[in-house]
């Protein structure tokens, strides 16, 4: 009688992911981790296969920030890990759990420069929140556990796992374990009460939300939070979808491109609750709402890292807590304030509404046209996918979020990451619309992965807004250095036809009148779609020209 072959690493490590909850991971395949790809081949996993390693990355970081869970992505070694790394750190500076997995040369060949041989402890300290290579085949489990444990808890981030190809295709007789017990994230009580009372003695309170780790629970509790105590609501840089913009306590985003009278309005509240926002750089208009490093304002700050308490400025009242936990806690025990504070209230939402009446641009085709538009004809749960460029800030003005999770956008900055969500969003949720803004530079640092979203039936409307440049640059130019254009020209292919030619729908769309047409037929195309978007190249910002272009 002969014995059963035994398990192979890379079975191990799919079962532990499966153990997980993980049921869909993002890859492009590698040699280095062969052992795992012929698991994955048996596994009830679903394997999408990007065009590139930053695609994967990214879209595994959006799958984190739409299910909670850690988005997954396998690259090979070398080239695979360096183009994976833009992923990474969206997902670093985005607080979104995602464990990535490289492929690694043999445990034999480390510390010679072997093919493709980098040292990831090295190179991913400062992206990830924990870098590990796996050593021994029957410690598989224990890291996977201990990579899905990092991810979630705390400030959630990104975990980075290297396989050498030798270990993965070992036996391995290794049992799984359980999906990761997570902390409760829970604030004490008192810490609870004494928010409450600071906030009930405030006469211009302002409440910034934001950070990693939330859910529908916490978006319905805010709300009902900011109801009992008549608060004004602003979300932090890109996390415009935590309340919904039509509730009459949401005053806008406090990120780039600050309304700003609500910029005036943070200034002058006597009291800032910052409730999972980090109070960067762009959430805080370059440090100047608040002063560091102690503010004007008495400063509640809750978050779920220590360490980021008091980092820049230090609170009057610091709080450890998960912000999806305990802003259901604050709905809880909310108390209505001691004064009325109507009239902070209602001002504060008049400038808002007052801010969301398009400013015209020049052109034929304006943004603020096409925004309005999508708010007229989208359902609420639409998802709004976009990357990085000017183009985004019609999107940051004037659309308005209607449900959580809706927006998928990089807190980071880093451009092309729409088209690789609007991807992973599509897939998750196939009978959503999913629309993916883009700038023509923006779209031609992914455009590839329009092929993945062809190949898996994910049917994506693109909208690309191309002005032949990279228009924020250019903005910044024209600032610094007037009618002095330089390394900022595109020239670009036909977008209507490189959709047709991965099998998709593509339009090019010149004046306002022909938008609402084009997009009901790129939503009824039953294909992926690109709409080619021809904007005026003086149409900068919603606030900027640039007059004569030379």
């Amino acid at each position: 009688m002969t014995s059963q072959p035994s398990a192979h690493g890379g079975q191990v490590l799919i079962k532990a992911l499966a153990a997980q909850g993980v049921d869909r991971v993002f890859c492009v395949p590698g040699e280095s981790y062969l052992a795992a790809l012929d698991a994955l081949h048996d596994a009830d996993i679903d394997t999408i296969v990007a065009r590139h390693e930053g695609g994967a990355a990214m879209m595994a970081e959006a799958d984190g920030k739409l299910t909670g869970r850690p988005g997954v992505a396998f690259v090979t070694r070398g080239p695979g890990a360096t183009n994976a790394s833009s992923g990474v750190h969206v997902a670093f500076q985005d607080s979104t759990p995602m464990v990535l997995f490289i492929g690694q040369v043999a445990s034999d060949q480390r510390d010679r420069e072997a093919f493709q041989e980098v040292d990831y402890g090295a190179m991913f300290a400062p992206l990830a929140k924990w870098v590990a290579t796996i050593d021994r085949v029957d410690r598989l489990p224990e890291y996977v556990s201990h990579a899905f444990h990092v991810a979630q808890s705390g400030r959630p981030g990104p975990v980075v796992l290297a396989l050498p190809e030798d270990v993965l295709s070992s036996p391995c007789e290794a049992e799984v374990l359980p999906a990761a017990n997570l902390p409760s994230g829970r604030a004490d009580s008192r810490d609870v009460q004494s928010v409450i009372e600071a906030l009930a003695d405030a006469e211009r309170p302002m409440v910034i939300v934001g950070g990693g780790g939330w859910s529908p629970a916490a978006a319905r509790a805010l709300g009902q939070f900011a109801e009992r105590c008549q608060l004004p609501v602003g979300a932090s840089f890109r996390c415009q979808d935590y309340l919904d913009n039509r509730h009459p306590h949401y005053v806008g985003d406090v990120g780039i491109g600050i309304n700003p009278a609500l910029a005036e309005r943070i200034k002058e509240a006597d009291v800032v609750l910052a409730l999972g926002a980090r109070l960067g750089e762009m959430t805080t208009s370059g440090y100047t709402l608040l002063t560091p490093p102690r503010s004007r304002q008495r400063l509640i700050h809750i978050h779920a890292d220590a360490n980021e308490l008091g980092r820049v400025y230090r609170p009057d009242l610091a709080v450890t807590a998960n912000a999806e936990v305990v802003v259901q806690q604050l709905a809880e025990q909310a108390e209505a304030p001691r004064q009325d504070r109507r009239d902070w209230l209602q001002a504060a939402r008049a400038d808002y509404d007052a801010w969301q009446i398009p400013e015209p641009t020049p052109g034929a085709l304006r943004m603020e046209t096409l925004i309005s538009h999508l708010n007229e004809v989208l359902p609420d749960d639409a998802i709004l996918t976009n990357g990085a460029g000017n183009y985004s800030a019609w999107l940051h003005r004037y659309y308005r979020y209607r449900h959580f999770r809706t927006q998928l956008a990089p807190t980071s900055g880093s451009m092309g990451y729409g088209l690789p969500a609007a991807v992973t969003a599509k897939l998750r949720y196939p009978q959503r619309d999913v629309i993916c803004l883009a700038g023509d530079g923006c779209f031609q640092m992914v455009s590839q992965e329009f092929g993945t979203a062809c190949q898996y039936g994910a049917n994506i409307i693109v909208l690309i807004s191309n002005n032949g440049m990279y228009g924020t640059i250019r903005m910044h130019q024209q600032r610094r250095y007037p009618q002095r254009p330089s390394a900022t020209d595109l020239i670009n292919p036909d977008f209507a036809a490189l959709a047709q030619a991965y099998g998709g729908y593509g339009e090019v769309v010149y004046d306002d009148e022909s938008i609402a047409p084009a997009l009901d037929r790129a939503r009824n195309a039953g294909r992926p779609a690109i709409l080619e978007l021809r904007v005026d190249r003086d149409a900068l910002s919603p606030r900027l020209c640039l007059e004569k272009t030379p």
